[in-house]
């Protein structure tokens, strides 16, 4: 009996010491991600919140929440400024209204066919330090820049050759992608994404620059929009990976290294796996025939890159920092023969 008691009494003191262990997160921090709940890129997200927790040893304990869930997509870079959010996982051109860099940096549209590419700019090329010294008079830090591969188009009129634009009314976020839409005849409607799924149901909108073919499919969005463009062409947006600044420098350095680290895995696994995702979503939309997936071809595509030029030597001189993008980016994109 004497032996059951002080088998009870230590298994009782690991329960203690388990559930004083689970609690022990000396940081819990909330941040909002710019996609719903139901899509694969947020649960990618949620996912490497979880692998922090166990790189860490349970010191930080980060919640990823969907889209609207505090403020609304245009709010959260005040939010995490003001310490409503402590993070955000988002495309800074939600913030394109309070500067145009943000657009410019965020989503410099029609600049590249690769992800990786985009990823070696900002991580190699200064797009990361040029972001920092935009985004941190906000009080909020970059800890580091991801992105999906190129955007599709779901539509509910078939999109062939850039003509087809004329009058589509097409859902687009404030900014450059919004612009570049007018300029090829379009008529773009500033809407977040979780409004998109209504829009095309309600015949709002006829087609959305909307995430990833998967992302648009685990929506649904494909039973309003049967004639998805893909492999995307126009839009691949930064998702930009901050912390309050506050916040940031006051951790010690092997947890910044260790955000960083692990953020930048993130970063392309995201790319890997949503491209793996969009590949077997294509098999199973072209097997169904009411769905029918298209690739715009290269001449079309030629004429969306140079109506996008034009539009970045316009953004080029809104101010000093949307100038020191476009040099940053062009000299870049000359140097590895992409422009």
């Amino acid at each position: 009996m004497l032996n059951l008691k002080y088998s009870l009494i230590l298994t009782g003191s690991a329960l203690l010491l388990g559930l004083s262990t689970a609690q022990a997160a000396e940081y819990e921090w909330k941040f909002q991600a710019s996609e719903t709940s139901g899509e694969p890129s947020f649960k990618i997200k949620q996912e490497w919140a979880d692998k922090i927790t166990t790189m860490t040893d349970g010191r930080v304990e980060i919640e990823v929440m969907p889209i609207n869930s505090v403020v609304g997509p245009t709010e959260t870079l005040d939010a995490v400024s003001a310490g409503i959010l402590q993070g955000h996982m988002t495309d800074p051109s939600y913030f394109s209204g309070q500067n145009p860099a943000f657009g410019m940096l965020g989503n410099l549209v029609g600049a590249w066919n690769d992800p990786y590419d985009f990823l070696e700019y900002m991580k190699q090329g200064g797009g990361e330090t040029l972001y920092n010294e935009l985004v941190e008079p906000y009080g909020v830090h970059l800890i580091g820049a991801a992105t999906f591969p190129l955007e599709s188009v779901p539509s509910t009129e078939p999109i062939k050759t850039l003509e087809d634009f004329q009058g589509l009314k097409i859902r687009a976020p404030q900014g450059m992608v919004y612009n570049i839409f007018e300029r090829i005849g379009a008529s773009p409607v500033n809407l977040p994404g979780s409004e998109v799924y209504t829009a095309l149901e309600k015949g709002v909108i006829d087609a959305a620059d909307s995430t990833v073919l998967s992302n648009n499919d685990a929506m649904g969005l494909h039973a309003f929009a049967p004639y998805p463009l893909y492999p995307g062409f126009h839009s691949m947006p930064m998702i930009a990976v901050s912390i309050n600044k506050e916040i940031w420098d006051g951790l010690p350095e092997d947890l910044q290294a260790t955000l960083k680290t692990a953020f930048d895995g993130m970063a392309y696994d995201l790319i890997a796996r949503l491209k793996a995702q969009d590949i077997e979503t294509l098999q199973k939309l072209q097997e169904n025939p009411d769905v029918h997936p298209y690739d715009l071809p290269a001449e079309e595509r030629k004429k969306f890159s140079a109506a996008a030029e034009q539009e970045w030597q316009e953004w080029a001189g809104q101010n000093e920092m949307t100038q020191k993008i476009y040099d940053s980016a062009t000299s870049f994109l000359h140097s590895r023969n992409l422009l």
